[in-house]
């Protein structure tokens, strides 16, 4: 009893600092930028929907859209992680280093291409099919390879030349697509939470919601698979079509997040780590939820760096999520080589 306590105790305050940093971020960003805005102010504007019209018009069609997609996107980028390291068993497993974001990326890029040459505007959910058929390309020929690699740092190795190639293509493509109706592409390929709009939170929150659900169900299926293939199937759990869902469930995550904000590097590895180290647990229960709120309060806090940090120039922010992240993947490498 002793121990469950210790353990709820230490998941509350774990879930209560996150909610606590989520919303001392959530007043930061709205409240910072070229045009502060008091906080009484922001409340006024956010619940009673009074206020100064520009301050309004701030709020309501820039910073809370921009706010809510970071935070959307964020979560199911970390999830996306999760999902992978749990399928490979292996930390350093993420949409990015994988190459996955960068299939994405580049499937992404040829529609938008395609779309504007023709129609002039291309849908969310055109942008978000083409992401996760990208997704599942560069997951197809990592799982080829895995047939033939079994050793886990080369499949990883493979997978970022996977991803080397892909953003090759994708570059090629931007240099060779100079046009006024595609201008946003360059910055869109390096990653961005700007320009978001309520269309897109609308769709994102739809689709990361409802594979969140799917994810949070997969919870014991996943707690079972953690303590070995073997003791799964005694648990009559199908691993083939448990190791199909965790693959889907990843590329619909990725995908979502690279459709709208672009390729987003180290999200997926280093906030499930810092989440699984902070409860102290690997209980996908807990975990699930916890990695969600995590990506959401680490995304929202490097999108604010990025706007404010050299401002009024815009860092993307992939460069900041770089920063931070990649440090953490470092201390994961020396802590495994140290537990060896």
């Amino acid at each position: 009893m002793d121990i469950r306590r210790k353990r709820q105790m230490r998941y509350s305050l774990v879930f209560g600092m996150l909610l606590l940093a989520f919303c001392i971020i959530v007043v930061l960003n709205i409240n910072t930028g070229n045009v502060q805005i008091s906080v009484p102010d922001i409340l006024k504007i956010l619940f009673l929907k009074k206020g100064v019209e520009v301050e309004y018009n701030i709020i309501w069609r820039i910073r809370l859209p921009r706010l809510l997609m970071a935070a959307i996107l964020g979560g199911a980028l970390s999830l996306s992680g999760f999902l992978l390291q749990t399928f490979f068993a292996n930390p350093i497993a993420g949409p990015f280093i994988l190459g996955i974001s960068s299939g994405a990326k580049m499937v992404v890029a040829l529609t938008m291409i395609y779309f504007m040459g023709h129609f002039s505007h291309v849908s969310s959910t055109a942008l978000i099919v083409a992401a996760f058929i990208g997704s599942l390309i560069s997951i197809g020929f990592i799982l080829l390879m895995s047939r033939k690699v079994h050793h886990m740092a080369t499949l990883l190795v493979a997978g970022t030349m996977i991803g080397y190639i892909c953003s090759a293509i994708t570059d090629f493509i931007v240099t060779f697509a100079e046009d006024t109706d595609i201008v946003n592409l360059h910055g869109w390929s390096l990653g961005s939470f700007s320009g978001m709009s309520w269309g897109n939170v609308k769709v994102a929150f739809l689709v990361v919601s409802i594979t969140f659900v799917c994810t949070f169900l997969m919870a014991k299926p996943i707690g079972a698979f953690q303590m070995g293939e073997g003791y799964a199937q005694s648990m009559g759990i199908n691993m083939k079509v448990f190791r199909v869902i965790l693959i889907l469930l990843s590329s619909v995550f990725s995908a979502c997040v690279t459709a709208f904000a672009g390729p987003i590097s180290f999200v997926g590895i280093a906030v499930p780590f810092l989440v699984k180290k902070t409860l102290g647990s690997a209980n996908p229960l807990v975990v699930i939820p916890g990695t969600f709120l995590g990506g959401a309060v680490f995304c929202m806090a490097c999108d604010l760096i990025a706007r404010m940090a050299f401002a009024p120039t815009e860092l993307n922010i992939s460069t900041v999520t770089s920063i931070f992240g990649a440090p953490i993947v470092i201390f994961m490498m020396l802590g495994k080589k140290k537990g060896k």
